[in-house]
């Protein structure tokens, strides 16, 4: 047993490890590899029997979001991305207005829609839309990557982790908007503020137009209805006892019914590789549990003054942990240690991994996603030009937050 213990110990600090880390040595293997090859290491050699493995899983989780992808990806195809992005760029001649909408606007369908898809489809279109104004589009992009990242927060279904914490802790839809609402407001507010103060130069330095080298969706009036008013229908019945897997994966199932949107093309919108991130990584933990290391650690982390149910501190570890080694892989690892029934842990653990996600680039995929479009037309943001907005609006989402912590003491 003893034995057994210490291998999947091992198997946890190596995967971990490596997940920080963000690669294995020479081979190509990602996050998500490492993440699954961690799972399986825990079934054949780590002591997790496969009925085991299959128990640490959470499929609440995993089907919500498999069904709010293919919604998102519904509204993707039918063109309302780059319909809502087109509209609001019509207001670029008045660059600050059109920075409170873009960071508006990004927020608020992040909050219900994947934020990685809304920095997907908008990133093209307003890099575009700006440089045809001759003017720099680095602060309106970090705005949207800033913003996409805090709006997620708003809501349970904002990010994939996010609704991991609301399934495991069973969260209600209203009680979670009513206590997360209002600090992620304010988180956007300082947000759009330093983000004027900061990209206040670069608004100067011209960039040189390029022709577009990828074609947009057009919109489809009548695929964007349908879409639109089933998630209303979505997000009205998640106020009501139905359990959210099931409204959401009936909503997808709908979808599937389109005369004009192959299921082809809209399951290939859903990212099976977050999905298969988040699986290995329940297993990792999984295993982890089994030892009973994690109840110990906590005992431990008190004994010395680190109470990490002091929300105050649980916010500043999640925030550092979530950029080691990715806010996946911290939720699920505290998500699985914590006790969730204390609905005020489960807050604060979903507000600070989505607001540390702006901390540096690779925080969250939304960053990757904004940075990798941008530079298709020759727009490069680096690591450190990240990092110059993305540690003081990180700083001051997390201000915002304890001052909530206290306000709701």
């Amino acid at each position: 047993m003893f034995h057994s213990q210490n291998v999947t110990l091992l198997i946890f600090a190596a995967s971990y490890l490596t997940l920080a880390v963000g690669h294995l040595f020479s081979f190509k293997i990602n996050r998500t590899g490492i993440a699954l090859l961690g799972a399986i290491l825990m079934v054949t050699l780590g002591g997790l029997g496969p009925q085991e493995a299959l128990r640490s899983v959470n499929f609440p989780t995993l089907i919500t979001l498999y069904g709010l992808m293919i919604l998102s990806g519904q509204l993707w195809l039918a063109g309302f991305y780059t319909w809502v992005a087109q509209k609001i760029s019509a207001a670029m001649d008045r660059p600050k207005f059109f920075l409170f909408l873009l960071m508006s606007v990004s927020g608020l369908l992040s909050a219900f829609l994947i934020n990685d898809v809304v920095c997907l489809a908008f990133t093209p279109v307003v890099a575009l839309s700006v440089m045809k104004k001759g003017r720099n589009p680095i602060p309106f992009l970090m705005g949207l990557a800033m913003a996409s990242n805090i709006g997620a927060a708003a809501t349970p279904i904002g990010n994939p982790q996010n609704i991991m914490i609301a399934s495991i802790a069973e969260l209600h839809f209203p009680t979670y908007l009513i206590w997360c609402l209002p600090p992620v407001l304010l988180a956007l507010a300082a947000a759009y503020g330093l983000t004027l103060v900061l990209g206040k130069k670069e608004l100067e330095d011209p960039i040189p137009y390029r022709e577009p080298t990828v074609a947009f969706p057009l919109l489809d009036k009548a695929e964007t209805a349908k879409g639109l008013v089933l998630f209303g229908l979505v997000i009205v019945l998640f106020f009501s006892p139905l359990p959210r897997p099931l409204v959401m994966i009936s909503a997808a199932g709908l979808l599937l019914l389109s005369r004009s949107i192959s299921s082809t093309d809209l399951l290939a919108r859903v990212d099976y590789s977050i999905l298969t991130l988040f699986t290995g990584l329940f297993i990792v933990v999984g295993g982890l549990q089994a030892t009973g290391f994690p109840v110990h650690a906590l005992h431990t982390l008190e004994t010395w003054g680190i109470p990490l149910e002091n929300p105050y501190i649980l916010g500043l570890v999640t925030a550092l942990l979530s950029n080691l080694m990715s806010n996946a892989a911290t939720v699920i690892l505290l998500a699985k240690t914590l006790p969730l029934e204390n609905s005020t842990i489960a807050y604060v653990l979903a507000l600070s991994n989505s607001f540390a996600g702006n901390l540096i680039v690779i925080g969250s995929i939304a960053n990757l996603i904004v940075v990798e479009q941008a530079s298709h037309y020759g727009v490069e943001i680096r690591f450190r030009h990240f990092a110059r907005y993305g540690i003081p609006v990180t700083v001051s989402s997390l201000l915002v937050l304890c001052f909530w912590i206290w306000l709701k003491a």
